[in-house]
């Protein structure tokens, strides 16, 4: 799937800012409100979650469809082009009309999607664009959640991860035009040698015609093919490395039989080369130490919306740490944060939004008071209950012909934190493997294991390349107690070494930490304990030569759904939500600064 850009060929036209918005009432289909405009409506900015921009609780609340409208015009410089219409995501399943008539509809709330228009679009008068977003979740969809009905007038949706689900048009809506004859897609792969790069591509189009393609640098033209399939070799090669996101541009020239370009496209990458081996994750042929964070798309009023600043800033403050590296956690990233990491030079573990496939730790006080009198609590087997698997094959599916191209990505994250020691985790897990690699073999691909899956216990272990652990060892488990807490932290690692011989990292560690609570005895949510609970860890992470990363849990503070556990959100972030420093932060940054990207381990 090509990013949409302007080229010689191609224009893009942004439907983003202020659209008409209306919350849906369960009536919505039935009655047909596409067919006319939407009445009773407010303006709502797009992209931006819907859920905090008004006062009224029944946004932050809302369960079900909402609806967007917005008018547009097209010019007539348009008429004997191929109009699409493209969506970056909205959470989670969405129906887009054009003046009345169905043009698309998807499942899936963080990949994009897009439908050719040309037909339904109006010359010489407005056109109106009506998007119905639903956020429901249930257990085909990834991520699962499920539509609890409390009472006759009481319905809740229960969602099976920590932070808060955010809905709406959360990414940029375009348009944009090719010629009728068009580009459809590239896949390229690099390979780093002694002195050489080779650049391997795959370009598919439309109809059959003459392919020519350049590699520029720095807007010299150093190397040449044609056809739509080959290899090109590029002598001493500036390398994309970690922080020097160094870029080479791939322009596909797709020529009539007279010699005239019907369509071009220029896509930025970078030539790298990754592998695992032994205890060591490779790029470029040496050993890299990941440093960082698992993030959120999460911030004030606008919650899971894109927004350049937002982005910008904190790209900044990695930099500024000393971080090498995030990992999507728990959905795909934004299309621009993804160029923007390519850019920057920032290492990304790319992560689908299977989130929250295991039942047992999700077992609340609600469900708890709504068992009949004499029942037990039984927990389930996730693989028994849920039947999401058809949907986990087509995000990644999404996902990687989204993010294939992009040099920043180094690993493919599965899921984060299923339940891997039930039985039927292996035969759930293994075709989603096995489509990834087959997708994409170029890439090693992990599945995040939670706290309770143990060596002895993960049934998923033996598909994934390397061991990526969440472990609250001193906040969850031996809370407070950071002595015993280091004993158990080394002696997991060095379980899971012993059993399986991959190398490990560590996606998640971290403790709610309230800024400006402070305690000269360390103790729990003080900025002090954060600080020290941190140094514990690194002294182990320090001590194995097999360990090749740590990212902390979690950049920032973030959103979550109510609850007592949450006072505000969670805490857990090095720096407060709108950005602020915690104590933390400067530990980090002296260690991560002090920590080479190569040759650490």
């Amino acid at each position: 799937m090509l990013y949409p850009i302007d080229t010689l060929t191609r224009q893009v036209k942004e439907l983003n800012g202020i659209w008409r918005f209306k919350l849906g009432n369960g009536k919505g289909l039935a009655e047909k409100w596409y067919e006319q405009e939407l009445t009773d409506t407010v303006p709502m900015p797009v992209p931006a979650s819907y859920n905090d921009i008004y006062e009224d609780k029944k946004y932050y609340k809302h369960i079900g469809f909402v609806w967007y409208e917005k008018k547009f015009m097209i010019p007539d410089l348009w008429k004997d082009k191929r109009i699409v219409i493209r969506i970056g995501s909205a959470t989670h399943n969405s129906i887009v009309w054009i003046n009345g008539k169905k043009v698309i509809e998807h499942v899936g709330g963080y990949t994009p999607f897009e439908g050719e228009i040309s037909d339904e679009i109006n010359f010489n008068k407005e056109n109106r664009i009506t998007i119905a977003v639903n956020n429901i979740l249930d257990l085909t969809t990834i991520p699962i959640g499920q539509l609890q009905f409390k009472s006759k007038k009481y319905k809740k949706l229960k969602y099976y991860f920590d932070f808060f689900n955010y809905s709406g048009i959360h990414r940029p809506v375009k348009l944009y035009i090719t010629p009728k004859q068009y580009i459809e897609d590239v896949e390229i792969s690099t390979l780093v040698l002694a002195n050489s790069g080779i650049v391997s591509y795959s370009i598919k189009t439309s109809s059959d015609s003459n392919i020519d393609i350049e590699i520029i640098d720095n807007n010299e033209i150093v190397a040449n093919a044609s056809g739509y399939k080959g290899e090109v070799t590029i002598d001493n090669p500036t390398l994309w490395e970690p922080n020097e996101g160094y870029l080479y541009t791939f322009r596909i020239k797709l020529i009539d039989e007279h010699g005239n370009i019907i369509d071009t496209y220029d896509e930025r990458f970078g030539i790298r080369s990754i592998k695992v081996k032994e205890n060591q994750f490779l790029i470029n042929n040496k050993p890299f130490y990941f440093k960082g964070f698992g993030k959120h798309e999460d911030n004030y009023i606008i919650g899971r919306g894109y927004n350049d600043v937002f982005n910008i800033k904190d790209f900044s403050l990695m930099k500024w740490i000393g971080a090498n590296s995030f990992r999507t956690s728990h959905y795909p990233y934004s299309e621009e944060i993804m160029r923007l990491a390519d850019e920057e030079g920032i290492v990304v573990i790319d992560e689908s939004p299977a989130v929250g496939l295991n039942l047992n730790i999700h077992i609340s006080s609600d469900d708890i008071i709504n068992l009949d009198n004499g029942d037990k609590i039984q927990l389930p087997n996730t693989w028994d209950v849920v039947d999401c698997q058809k949907n986990h094959l087509k995000v990644m599916e999404e996902l990687i012909n989204r993010d294939k191209n992009h040099p920043s990505v180094v690993m493919w994250s599965i899921a984060n934190e299923p339940a891997s020691e039930d039985e039927g985790a292996y035969e759930y897990f293994k075709p989603i493997v096995e489509l990834t690699k087959k997708l994409d073999p170029y890439r090693p691909v992990t599945i995040v294991e939670y706290q309770g899956a143990l060596p002895f216990n993960s049934r998923i272990t033996n598909l994934i390349d390397v061991i990526t652990l969440n472990r609250y060892y001193g906040w969850y488990i031996a809370s407070g107690d950071l002595d015993y807490t280091k004993e158990l932290l080394r002696r997991e690692l060095i379980w899971w070494w012993d059993l399986y011989n991959k190398p490990i990292m560590m996606t998640e560690y971290g403790t709610d930490t309230i800024l400006g609570l402070t305690s000269t005895t360390s103790l729990m949510w003080t900025e002090e304990y954060q600080e020290e609970f941190l140094k514990v860890y690194h002294e182990i992470f320090d001590e194995l030569d097999f360990f090749i990363g740590e990212h902390v849990w979690n950049f920032a503070d973030f959103a979550t759904d109510e609850d007592i556990t949450r006072v505000n959100g969670n805490k857990k972030g090095i720096f407060t939500r709108n950005r602020k420093p915690k104590k933390a932060a400067y530990l980090l940054k002296n260690r991560w600064n002090n920590i080479p990207n190569y040759g650490y381990k």
